[in-house]
């Protein structure tokens, strides 16, 4: 039993940065051909090997008395899991597609069948691509508009350097032109024969736009597009009318956008407007039109303009849907006689759709106090029929079809939880964390009916706050375990998220990061303050930019968290606070 933490090495290593140089001894840690590492991790240094080997060994040691309840945990965790799902089929055309899961398997069956039949064929088997390799991801499943050949993207050794490969849904066969080195992003053009794809450089960023042609050797591949700036990604995409494909360059705040007729994909793609720093626009088509969702200057949660495709560059943009303070604008879908929008205020989702002949809007209704929402993209253009999930934290997710003219909706799925689930057991409640310097913080609780809020119930209160990330309140099915067991469940909506659109998230960025930190303190100081719970009693989570959240409050506010879990498996929060530190 290894019941002494690993010692790590340190080896001097001097760096110096804007003009100040500091000891780093760690850095041995990186290795230096790291990029080689994730094309390949077995040429990992066996040095690093060998502590991180450790790392675990000492982790495993230290959880090893758990053992019996991540066993117990494991096993209601997959209770919930219903393992045959399936999702809404999708109309295009004559077919429906959809994908399914079967009983003990571990990856998805693509499928599709004609519509109004059950003749179901399994285009893609994931499971049999999968076998005899200890790891398997498959991205970006597409069919062609003319409905003969599936493009998916594959990786097997978890670098996230994707093969784009083609099967022909006729024969089966699989054809020999596989594209290497994709960042598993790509479109087909309307030929059917054509997809542009983006391609990583080194240091794993989207860097070109190439074309490939079915049936051609992908080394001859003509290079569509080249980024420059190394701040920048490239990613593609096709409007939904399915007019135009279009090429989207950007950074976290400022983004252009290129053009290409998709029934001639070899046409050189037009820029629409040149990036300006710290100007954002989304690009939709209708009719003679591109629609653009336009963020900048003291409009940055959003408004809508449009202009002629055939002179559509900034100067020619009018407004179509003014910017609104407060209401910050996520995403646009465009139908043909329908724009739909996805935007936020007050930290609550809503759907709200506009016919574009009449210009006469209405917004989706929900009765619960707090959910999530999110617009589902489907094949279909010329249509009223909008496809929409929903979920709240004690709603299990739901899929619902909304007919925009009549208002009707049809539930198609609701999540299954095969153990059981009764929302009435359950209570959300929505509150607000004065923060120190008087700004109103949203947060989202959820707890048994039963469970007392006088101060003796444990608190999970999560919280991320970086890149404009916001954290829905929607249902998890993980969750339910810590609440099951008595623990009051929060999610703290901090500033660095966009919750309260885009002044939320850029009054904690940068020389404001602190604020995140202090957010997330004040969220813990007024649950205590209200009586919920006390000083100790709270256990803090983050992940990933979280997980500095974490590092950072745990050494600020020690006195107010029993426990600070970030970057691990939700199975070992559970572990850590269903342990003898905050025993349930």
């Amino acid at each position: 039993m290894t019941t002494q933490p690993p010692t790590c090495a340190k080896k001097d290593h001097l760096v110096s940065l804007h003009g100040i140089e500091r000891n780093d001894p760690y850095h041995w840690l990186r290795d230096p051909n790291w990029q080689q590492v994730l094309r390949d991790p077995s040429v990992l240094d066996p040095e690093i090997r060998a502590h991180l080997d450790a790392e675990n060994a000492y982790s495993k040691s230290v959880l090893g008395h758990t053992e019996p309840l991540q066993a117990s945990l494991f096993e209601e965790l997959k209770g919930r899991i219903k393992e045959d799902d399936s999702s809404v089929p999708a109309p295009d055309g004559d077919y429906e597609y959809y994908r399914r899961f079967e009983t003990g398997s571990q990856y998805p069956k693509y499928c599709r069948r004609p519509l109004g039949t059950e003749a179901e064929q399994v285009m893609l088997d994931v499971n049999a691509l999968a076998d005899g390799h200890e790891f398997c991801s498959v991205v970006t499943v597409s069919h062609s508009p003319d409905h003969e050949t599936l493009a998916y993207a594959v990786d097997y050794n978890g670098s996230e350097y994707y093969e784009i490969r083609f099967l022909n849904m006729k024969t089966g066969e699989t054809a020999t032109d596989t594209i290497p080195g994709s960042a598993g992003n790509f479109e087909w053009a309307e030929d059917s024969k054509t997809i542009l794809y983006t391609v990583l450089d080194d240091n794993h960023r989207p860097k070109w736009v190439r074309r490939h042609t079915l049936g051609t050797d992908p080394k001859g591949d003509a290079e569509v597009y080249e980024e420059s700036d190394s701040g920048f990604f490239v990613h593609v995409d096709k409007t939904e009318s399915r007019q135009y494909l279009l090429i989207h360059a950007h950074d976290h705040t400022t983004s252009e956008t290129y053009w290409i007729p998709a029934h001639e994909p070899a046409t050189s793609p037009a820029l629409i407007e040149a990036r300006t720093p710290h100007v954002e626009y989304d690009v939709t088509h209708q009719g003679d039109s591109f629609y653009f969702l336009l963020r900048e200057g003291t409009a940055k949660d959003g408004a809508i303009l449009t202009a002629p495709v055939a002179n559509c560059s900034r100067t020619q943009w009018k407004p179509y849907l003014e910017y609104q303070p407060g209401r910050l604008l996520e995403d646009m879908l465009m139908f043909e006689d329908h724009l739909v929008r996805h935007e936020v205020v007050d930290a609550l989702p809503r759907i709200v759709i506009r016919k574009l002949s009449t210009k006469e809007e209405h917004t989706i209704h929900f009765d619960e106090e707090a959910y999530n929402l999110g617009v589902i993209e489907l094949y279909e253009y010329s249509t009223a029929a909008l496809r929409f999930s929903y979920s709240s934290m004690t709603t299990p997710g739901r899929v619902y079809d909304y007919d925009m003219e009549s208002r009707d909706r049809i539930l198609r799925k609701e999540q299954e939880v095969p153990s059981g689930h009764d929302p009435d057991r359950y209570v959300v409640a929505r509150l607000s964390a004065p923060s120190r310097d008087g700004v109103s913080i949203p947060l989202t609780a959820v707890r048994l009916r039963e469970t007392p809020i006088d101060g003796s119930a444990p608190v999970y209160l999560y919280g991320y706050g970086s890149y404009g990330l916001s954290m829905p309140a929607g249902f998890s099915t993980h969750r339910l375990s810590l609440v099951d067991r008595g623990m009051i469940a929060v999610i703290a909506h901090i500033r660095g998220g966009k919750e309260k659109g885009y002044d939320w998230y850029e009054s904690a960025k940068l020389a404001n990061k602190t604020k995140t930190f202090e957010d997330f303190i004040d969220s813990a100081k007024h649950l205590v303050d209200i009586g919920w719970t006390q000083p100790g009693r709270i256990v803090a989570h983050g992940g990933s930019a979280g997980g500095m959240l974490m590092g950072a409050i745990s050494n600020i506010a020690p006195e107010l968290f029993g426990a600070v879990v970030a970057d691990v498996p939700f199975v070992d929060v559970l572990n850590t606070m269903c342990d003898d530190t905050l025993p349930l």
